[in-house]
Order: structure tokens, then sequence, then C-alpha cells
């Protein structure tokens, strides 16, 4: 009794082709095998509560992107398209796109020893060779006296194909092309491989090829990132393996198998350098900067060390996402020198910074002061320095903008902080606030009488809760003392919000 394909999908198994037929594999292409994969991922995660929106968001775990994004990602890739990710620089289109790679059902049966991972089954099924050609090394290998001119799939013993069943990984089903004008055809088709070449002697055999990007991507998923800026030339040998499924080396008589799912990112600036054709096969996908203030806080979350040295009060990490939201509405992105001031990149700078400014203080928990350099350290870093004039002009915008931002985010932020506190454990009651308030301020400037509350749990009961609601909310390390760390967020507290609690402190509201 046959075994079933299945069982026999472990990495490292070794089989024949009649074993795989007789199993009942089928050949499928790389765009069928990831439309089956997706659709029973997230069958599966139905079946765990989810409605349609939450498990679509689920494939995505380490990127945050509108749900409108996410959609037309996967009715891309169920339908069996290419896909083009355009948007402003710095907006998460190639982690994106490495979530999709992250999603890509891996495991294949291969012919053993094949350079460019040809299905055994290509080699003896008429109609699989027809719908996915071998390679014309597998040809040469199994065509009676290796004669690729005689060779015919139906003819091929099953029982002498070697198949092993292996898992894609870089370079082996899986290829990454950096778009520059730098990157020539041959890059994406291959090279004559010397060694080789002295061995066999015909520089026109196909034996002599080393796989380029194209090849290596067979069967598999091709990441180009700034399609754009890749030569015209090296366009059209994508775009013929995208129209074809097969590769033409420069320097080579024949064809090779070059099918994959192609997953592309652009900038805006590089769009008008994709040509018709191309584009004309890729599914365009704009991914652009998240709208939602809380959106823009898990990319800074998911970004953020489980355990940090230096501890940065969320008050700081929420107005600095808040100021560089502020620059994404008011400051043009047209402008490719500072195109990138308010990108992704930047959210996760200006936190890092803050935390290593204070560190370099030798301080534990950050302060205002800290935010204001790491917003202007991250920013300015973002910078496309042309020329000292442009950029010292670009800084002083920069800085100009921060002086105008920082203190109305930071008073968005402390207030936003300080209502969900008292509308939420403090059950608005003012009694109670002023209570924590007088302990805080009794507290703030008593390094001594904290110390001995520390070691004492029934002193400054208010503010030890307080303490509690921050150690919750938001991680501090395992470095600073817990009541520290309270009353870092409450000096926070008494500068920008005063303990009030207005209507207007709503988190998703634009300064």
């Amino acid at each position: 009794m046959a075994a079933k394909a299945s069982d026999m999908a472990r990495p490292g198994t070794r089989a024949t082709a009649a074993d795989l037929r007789a199993s009942g594999v089928t050949v499928q292409s790389p765009g069928d095998r990831f439309r089956g994969e997706i659709l029973r991922t997230l069958e599966g995660l139905r079946k765990k509560g989810l409605d349609r929106a939450e498990a679509i968001r689920a494939l995505f775990p380490r990127t945050v992107l509108p749900d409108r994004t996410y959609e037309d990602v996967v009715a891309g890739i169920v339908s069996g398209s290419h896909l083009l990710f355009f948007g402003p620089s710095g907006a998460g289109k190639t982690s994106l796109a490495k979530d999709l790679w992250g999603l890509f059902p891996k495991g294949v049966w291969v012919v053993d020893d094949c350079p460019v991972l040809d299905h055994p089954l290509s080699l003896v099924d008429r109609a699989a060779a027809e719908r996915f050609p071998p390679c014309p090394i597998c040809q040469r290998r199994f065509a009676p006296d290796s004669d690729p001119a005689r060779f015919d799939p139906s003819s091929v013993d099953p029982a002498r194909v070697p198949a092993e069943f292996l898992l894609l990984r870089e370079g082996f089903g899986f290829a990454r092309l950096q778009g520059s004008s730098e990157v020539f055809p041959d890059h994406l088709t291959g090279n004559i491989n010397l060694r080789k070449l002295e061995e066999i002697g015909d520089p026109m055999s196909p034996l002599v090829l080393e796989p380029g990007k194209l090849l290596q991507a067979n069967r598999g998923f091709l990441l180009v990132d700034e399609i754009g800026k890749l030569p015209l030339g090296t366009q059209n040998v994508l775009l013929q393996a995208l129209q074809e499924g097969t590769v033409t080396p420069s320097k080579s008589r024949e064809s090779f198998p070059g099918s994959f799912v192609a997953v592309c990112t652009s900038n805006l600036s590089d769009l008008d350098n994709i040509n018709d054709p191309l584009s004309d096969r890729l599914t365009s996908l704009h991914v652009g900067y998240n709208d939602r203030h809380a959106d823009n806080r898990q990319i800074v979350a998911l970004g953020r060390p489980a355990d940090p040295e230096t501890y940065v009060p969320e008050i700081l990490v929420d107005a600095g996402v808040r100021v560089v939201e502020s620059w994404r509405l008011r400051m043009s992105d047209e402008n490719p020198d500072i195109g990138e001031v308010g990108s992704n990149r930047t959210l996760l700078d200006v936190a890092a910074r803050t935390a290593a400014i204070a560190a370099m203080d030798g301080r534990a928990i950050a302060a205002s002061a800290d935010l204001k350099s790491g917003l202007l350290h991250a920013m300015r870093g973002r910078i496309r320095a042309r020329s000292g004039d442009s950029f010292r002009q670009n800084e002083r915008r920069i800085s100009e903008f921060v002086d105008q931002y920082l203190t109305p985010a930071l008073k968005r932020s402390a207030g936003v902080y300080w209502c969900r506190y008292y509308r939420g454990p403090l059950r608005e009651n003012s009694g109670e606030a002023e209570s924590l308030v007088g302990e805080g301020r009794r507290l703030k400037d008593d390094a001594e009488l904290r110390g001995k509350a520390s070691g004492d749990p029934t002193l400054f009961p208010k503010f030890r809760s307080f303490a509690g609601y921050v150690g919750e909310r938001e991680p501090a390390g395992a470095g600073p003392n817990p009541l520290d760390v309270a009353v870092g967020v409450f000096r926070l507290l008494e500068e920008f919000s005063l303990f009030s609690c207005r209507e207007e402190d709503d988190d998703n509201a634009p300064l």
C-alpha cells in the first residue's frame, strides 16, 4: 500500500517519482500553492473564533497597516497575482513583503541535485512537463544518450528519478533583489561558473550556468525591492519570467524554468521608471502611513525591546508619535530630501534615541528634555544630505517644527494618560485624586522618603495604587525601582496635564 503524500512530506525524506505518483502527489504552481496555504490558514483562524477581518489581520503579525491594505494583499495572492507595493519611504512595504514570504509554503518535492528545483513529476508526466517544463540539465540527464532533443517524459522510468523533500530557503526557492542601476540582466539570469566551464569546456552548455536570482526563485518567491531603480533591460528579463515562466540566459542556447510569486516594492518617485508591460503584469497596491494614532503606537510597541535598560515613560513615547504624525499632516512628502522624516522608521528611532540620550547621562528614566533631543536626532537623521546648505536648512525646519509641536503633543499625551486613570481606577473621584496628587508631590523631590516608602508597603497607599497602574500599563525593565518609575510618570503629569481631564483629550484627534 502506497504511503500518503502527507506522511512523506518531511524535510530530508528521499523517494522516487514513482513513489510520489503512487502516493498522490500533485504538481502545482507557486501561486496555486500559496493560494491554498492562505485559504487553509484563514479557515483555521476562523475556526478559532476570529471574524473575517481579524483572521486576515492575524496573517501579518509584524506589520501594522489599515485593514483595507491587508484585504487587498490577500485578495491579490488568492487571485494568483504578482504584487507591487508602492508608497512613501518607510511605510512598511518591505516588511509586508517579508511577511508574505513568511506565509509562503516552504515544503516542496524536488529532483535530487537539480539546480533549479524541478518537480520530479515534470520529468515523467507529459501534462506536468507541458505546464512546468523541466530544466535543460534534467532533460539531458534523463534523455536517451543525454540528447535533450530526444527527451520524452512518457518514456522516463519514474523509479529512476530521485526525489527529495526540502524546505525552500534563500538561494533555493527564495531570492531577494535590491533594485539599482548596477543590477544587470545576468544578475537575474545567471553567470558562467568558471570551475564547471573548465570541466565541460563548452561555454554554451547549460551545465556551466550559475543560477541567477530568477532561477534561484523558481518554484518559490521573488522579492524585488525598489523595482523602479532597475535598468529597462533588466526589467525586460523579469518581464519574460512573469509572462512565460521561463528565463533565457544571454549566453545559453536554452531556456530554464522561472516560475515564482513575485512581490515588488517601489517608492512613489520611481513609479514612472517601471516600463508599462512590466507594470501591467503586477497588481499595484498602495501602502501608506497609518491614519490612526493607535496603529502608529502599535508599530512602536512592536519595535521596542521587551526588557529595556532605560525606561521611557509611555507619555513620552506617545508624544513622540504625535509629533511625527503632525509632521506627516503638515509637511509635504514631495521634497525627496525630507520625504522619510515622517516614516515608520522615524517612529521607531524616536523612542530608541530618547532612551539612548537618558542612558548617556547615566539616568535610568527618560525625561521630557530627552524626548526633545530624541526627536531632533531621529528626524535629522532621516534628512537626505545633498549639500551642506540644504541639510542645514532642513535641519532648521525640523528644529522649528519640534519647538512648535512638542509641548502640545506632551500635553495631549499626558492628558489622555491621566484621564484614563481618573475615569478608570479612580472612578472620577476627585477626593481620591487630590490625595494621590498630595502624596506624589511629597515623594517626587524627596529621595529619602521614596526609599522609606519602597520598604514599607503601608506608606502612601494612594500613590502605591497609582504605581501599580503604571507598572501594569507599561514595561519598565528590570532596572528602575517601580516607585521611581511612577514618580517619573507623575512628574510628567504634573508638568503637562495639571491633573485635569478635559473632553478634548481624545487619543486619536490630531494636534
